[in-house]
């Protein structure tokens, strides 16, 4: 009867990268197929935002009166 040869540590740990580098390509992969299949992004201007932003600057104008 023929006896096997036990696997190297070296081998098992070379195999088991080879295994995480294969699935972390996968999952950049299915990233890029869902970034393509996402829906578009509205690009619109938000008329609140800048309500937003013109309070908020006279405000820091109201600091820089002081004095």
């Amino acid at each position: 009867m023929a006896s096997k040869r036990q696997q190297t540590m070296a081998k098992m740990q070379r195999e088991q990268r080879v295994r995480e580098k294969r699935a972390e390509k996968a999952l950049k992969k299915q990233a890029v197929i869902d970034a393509r299949n996402a829906p578009p992004v509205d690009d619109t201007v938000d008329e609140t935002a800048d309500d937003t932003a013109a309070a908020d600057d006279a405000a820091v104008e109201d600091l820089n009166l002081a004095p």
